[in-house]
C-alpha cells in the first residue's frame, strides 16, 4: 500500500521556490523580455530567406567588420613590426677648420660667438669704453698699434657700436667694429700679437622723394613730410647760403626734395644725403643740385652751375632764432644804456656748435672784455668775422688755418650776456657791417667744360623735382 503522505523531495521544493521568482522577475523585466523574445535566427527563414531583421544586420556587421580586420589591418601591422636589416653607407666628410687663436673659446663652439655689444653714448670715447668693460689700457693700445689707419678707433662716434669677446680667463680674446659703413674688422689678440680679419657688407642707398608745406616750423614741416630731423638740418645747409631759416622763413614756404638713406644687409643703417631739392622762400625759388666736380669736391649747385656754397655762412650757428639785430644804437640789457650793437645776436641752448662762417686764420682766441670767450677769424686782408658769448672753445688753435663751417666754440653767456646765445659780428677793414644785408661778390660757375658734364648729370634729379611739383599741383588743384 502506497503512502500518499509522504513529504515532497528536495528538488520539488527547490522548483517550487523558483516558480514564484521567475514570475516577479518576468514582471519586473516585462518590456526586454518582451522584445527580446522576438529574436531568432531561424524563425521564417524558410518562408522568406531573403528578409532580414534587426539581429540578422547586427550579427552580419561584427562579421564584416572582422573579415576587413584580418584581410587588411592585420597585415600591415605585422609588416609594421618587421625588422629587416638597413644597408649604411659611411661617408668622411672633411669639418672646417677652427680660428687659429685656441684662446677664442666661444669660436670653439657650435654658432656664432658670443659677442657683448656696446654702443657709444654721447661724449664716450674708446678708452671710456675699454674700461668700462673691464679691459686694460693696454689692450687698446694694442689695437692701435695694429692698425695703419686708426681713425675708426680714434674718432668714434654716438651710436656707433663695437663688438667685445673674451676668453676663458677674462682677457680681451676679440675686438669687432665697422671701418667704414661696407666694412667690418675683427681683431683677435693672441700672445703673439693683433691679427686682423676684414668683412665686406652689403650697402645700397635708397631713393625717397618728399614735399613739405611750412606752417609752424621747419622742423614740423619735415616731420609731416617724413623726413628726420637730420635730413632738415641738412636741407636747411643745401640752401643755408641763400635763405636765413633764422630770419628769412615764412608761413606758406614750402620745399621738395629728393634724398636717400643706407641701407646694409637689408637694414636701414642711417640717413643719406640730400640728392636735389628746391624750396621757395617768399615767393623766390632756389633750387640746389648735389654734385662731385672735377676736382672731387662734392657740393651744391645752382641749375646753372653755379656753387651755392659762398665765401661766407649766412648763419654761423644751426638756425634758431635772431635775439637781437644789427643796430647804431640799443638799449644795452646788462649796462642799462644806449649802445650801438655791431652785431647779430642768435639766440641758441647751451652747447650749440659755432661755426667758422668762412675759410680763413684764427687770430684771436680768448677772453674779452665784455664778449667773454671770444675768437677773431682773418678771412682776408679786407674781411674778419668775430664770436662772442662762448662756453668753451673747440680744438682749433690761435694761428691755425679753418675751413667754412668748421666748428670753432660752443654757444653759452660768458661776458655781458643774459642768456645763452651768439654774437656775430662782421667787419671790413675794421668797420662794422650788418652780417644779414652785406653784399658779397657771387662764386663763379663751373668752367664750360664741365658745366655740359653737369648738366648731363643734373637733367634726371631735376625731373624728379617737377615730377613732385606736378603731384603736388594736381593734389592741390582737387
Amino acid at each position: 500500500m502506497t503512502d500518499f503522505s509522504a513529504p515532497p523531495s528536495h528538488a520539488s521544493s527547490r522548483r517550487t521556490h523558483r516558480v514564484p521568482i521567475r514570475r516577479r522577475m518576468r514582471r519586473r523585466y516585462f518590456k526586454f523580455y518582451r522584445r527580446v523574445a522576438r529574436w531568432t535566427f531561424l524563425q521564417n527563414v524558410s518562408v522568406s530567406p531573403a528578409s532580414w531583421r534587426a539581429e540578422h544586420w547586427l550579427v552580419g556587421g561584427v562579421v564584416a567588420i572582422l573579415c576587413v580586420f584580418a584581410t587588411i589591418v592585420a597585415p600591415a601591422l605585422a609588416n609594421a613590426t618587421r625588422n629587416d636589416p638597413v644597408a649604411l653607407t659611411t661617408l668622411a666628410l672633411d669639418l672646417p677648420q677652427l680660428p687659429a687663436d685656441a684662446a677664442i673659446g666661444a669660436w670653439a663652439g657650435d654658432g656664432e660667438p658670443d659677442w657683448r655689444i656696446v654702443t657709444v653714448k654721447p661724449g664716450q670715447s674708446l678708452s671710456d669704453i675699454f674700461r668700462e668693460q673691464g679691459f686694460a689700457p693696454a689692450d687698446l693700445q694694442r689695437a692701435l698699434d695694429s692698425q695703419g689707419d686708426a681713425t675708426a678707433l680714434r674718432r668714434i662716434r654716438p651710436g656707433q657700436e663695437f663688438g667685445f669677446l673674451s676668453d676663458a680667463i677674462g682677457a680681451l680674446a676679440a675686438l669687432r667694429f665697422e671701418r667704414s659703413d661696407a666694412t667690418r674688422v675683427v681683431l683677435r689678440f693672441a700672445p703673439g700679437g693683433v691679427t686682423e680679419q676684414a668683412e665686406d657688407r652689403a650697402v645700397e642707398r635708397r631713393t625717397h622723394v618728399a614735399h613739405g608745406v611750412v606752417t609752424r616750423s621747419l622742423f614740423y614741416a619735415g616731420e609731416q613730410a617724413g623726413l628726420s630731423d637730420a635730413m632738415v638740418l641738412k636741407l636747411a645747409d643745401a640752401f643755408g647760403y641763400d635763405i636765413d631759416f633764422a630770419q628769412d622763413l615764412r608761413e606758406g614756404d614750402s620745399f621738395s626734395v629728393v634724398y636717400d638713406d643706407l641701407y646694409r644687409e637689408g637694414e636701414r643703417l642711417r640717413d643719406g644725403d640730400i640728392i636735389a631739392a628746391t624750396f621757395i622762400n617768399d615767393g623766390k625759388r632756389y633750387t640746389a643740385i648735389r654734385y662731385t666736380n672735377a676736382k672731387g669736391e662734392t657740393t651744391f649747385y645752382s641749375e646753372d652751375g653755379r656753387p651755392l656754397r659762398k665765401s661766407f655762412l649766412r648763419t654761423p650757428v644751426e638756425f634758431t632764432r635772431i635775439s637781437s639785430v644789427f643796430s647804431t644804437g640799443r638799449m644795452h640789457p646788462i649796462l642799462g644804456k644806449m649802445r650801438a650793437h655791431k652785431g647779430v645776436d642768435y639766440a641758441a641752448p647751451t652747447g650749440t656748435p659755432i661755426r667758422a662762417a668762412g675759410d680763413g686764420k684764427i687770430v684771436f682766441r680768448g677772453w674779452k672784455s665784455g664778449y667773454g670767450n671770444f675768437v677773431m677769424i682773418q678771412h682776408n686782408k679786407h674781411i674778419t668775422t668775430a664770436y662772442g658769448h662762448m662756453s668753451r672753445f673747440a680744438n682749433a688753435k690761435l694761428g691755425q688755418h679753418v675751413s667754412q663751417g668748421q666748428v670753432i666754440g660752443y654757444v653759452g653767456m660768458t661776458g655781458l650776456a643774459t642768456g645763452p646765445h651768439l654774437h656775430y659780428e662782421f667787419r671790413v677793414d675794421g668797420g662794422h657791417r650788418n652780417p644779414l644785408t652785406v653784399t658779397l661778390p657771387p662764386p663763379e660757375p663751373l668752367p664750360a667744360g664741365e658745366l655740359a658734364q653737369f648738366k648731363l648729370a643734373a637733367a634726371p634729379k631735376l625731373a624728379q623735382l617737377k615730377i613732385i611739383d606736378g603731384i603736388r599741383l594736381a593734389h592741390n588743384g582737387h
